[in-house]
Formats: C-alpha cells, sequence, structure tokens
C-alpha cells in the first residue's frame, strides 16, 4: 500500500512542495508588512470537534491544532482558524450554504471534510456538492484541501468496496480532476491498519477520533506548509 503522501503525489494533485507557498510567505512577514491570514475548515462533525457526542472537544481537535502548530512555525504570523462545520452535516447540506457561510469569510484556504457522512447520499450527489465548493473557490482565488475521512469503526477500511473506501477513492480523485490540495487521512489510518495497528486508540467513539487520531490529520496538514 502506498504512504498517504506517496498516493497523493502519485495522483495529478497540486504540488505540496509550492501550492501554499504564497501562503507561507505570508506568513512569514512581520508587522507592519504582515496581513490576517484566514483558514476556513468546513465540514461535519470531526472537524467541528465533536468527540464522545454530544461532547466537543474543540482544542484537541484538527483544526485547532493546525493553528497551535502553524503559530510555532510562523511565530510572526496573525492567523485565523474558523470552522464552518456543522454536526451530522453531508457536502450536500454544506454546499447549499457554502456561498453565505464560507465565502465572505474570505478564507485564503479552505479545507473540506465531509467523507463519512457523505456515506448517506449517492455518489453523484456528493460529487457534485464537492465540485460545486471547489470549483466556487477557486473562482475567487482561494486555495483548497480536501480531506479523505477519517477512520469509522464499523467500516472495512481495507476493502476497496467499502462504502466509505468509495467516498476516499472519490475525493481523491476531485482533487486530482481539480489540481488542488489533498490531506488523505483515510490513507494514513489504513498504512496504521496494515502495519497492526487497529483503529480504537485513534478514536473518541466508533466515527469520531480522539486527540491522538486528530494529531494523525493535524501532521498530514502541516506537510502543506513548507517553510
Amino acid at each position: 500500500m502506498l504512504t498517504a503522501l506517496a498516493l497523493s503525489l502519485s495522483l495529478a494533485i497540486a504540488d505540496p512542495a509550492t501550492y501554499l507557498k504564497p501562503l507561507v510567505t505570508e506568513m512569514q512577514k512581520q508587522w507592519p508588512t504582515n496581513r490576517a491570514v484566514n483558514i476556513v475548515f468546513h465540514g461535519h462533525s470531526v472537524p467541528a470537534g465533536y468527540a464522545a457526542t454530544p461532547h466537543v472537544d474543540t482544542f484537541n481537535a484538527y483544526p485547532h491544532l493546525t493553528h497551535v502548530g502553524l503559530k510555532d512555525r510562523f511565530p510572526f504570523a496573525v492567523i485565523n482558524v474558523i470552522v464552518t462545520a456543522i454536526g451530522g452535516e453531508n457536502s450536500v447540506a454544506g454546499e447549499k450554504r457554502f456561498k453565505h457561510d464560507v465565502l465572505p469569510l474570505h478564507p485564503d484556504l479552505l479545507c473540506i471534510d465531509y467523507g463519512l457522512n457523505d456515506r448517506g447520499v449517492p455518489l453523484d450527489q456528493s460529487k457534485a456538492a464537492w465540485v460545486s465548493m471547489v470549483k466556487a473557490a477557486k473562482a475567487e482565488g482561494i486555495k483548497v484541501l480536501l480531506f479523505t475521512p477519517t477512520p469509522d469503526l464499523s467500516a472495512k477500511m481495507l476493502d476497496a468496496s467499502d462504502p466509505l473506501s468509495k467516498q476516499a477513492a472519490q475525493i481523491r480523485q476531485i482533487a486530482s480532476d481539480e489540481q488542488v490540495g489533498l490531506v488523505d487521512s483515510y490513507a494514513r489510518f489504513c498504512e496504521l491498519l496494515t502495519a497492526g495497528k487497529p483503529m480504537d486508540p485513534y478514536m473518541a467513539q466508533v466515527n469520531h477520533p480522539n486527540r491522538k487520531g486528530h494529531d494523525e490529520v493535524t501532521k498530514l496538514i502541516l506537510q502543506w506548509f513548507p517553510g
């Protein structure tokens, strides 16, 4: 099995070494030439921070952990991390509110994570919703990272025919078609499974990662910020 990074590089997605370089340059600037950088996380319960429902563990979820990691790396930067995620939502619903909930925030970077919940809608409908959001963001000059799903203990993650695996494959293809960034969480957790590491220690409940699980996603996100 390819590693998460190798799998990403095997697709025609954006280059992790250069895609966010303009954003990195902004975060390296010091006052008074710097500006605020807005990063928006749009999706379902995982980026919203839900752990063992109804507990929302914001400060142990990957949007906050990414914020901390970026501030460690770029101490002069003014970074706003904004979470527009809603627990229980799928991409079809997320796309309907995209233009009034996300675009007015003027993101420099948009992160989209709906794969877990999109098993509840047909693949063609979820694809249309993801592509619509990506194209709307690109039209505004916004950089985009798409996220494959984090684990679900009920899924057969190493089976390509499992609905969650199909979501991951579709998200990879969208990232390739649109030449945007990809955070391949699913590939990373499949690596761990293949290495004989069960998913339970990474999970707060059946479909929500705990801090250890969010740490794995955060490491993948930070690979997109060279410097």
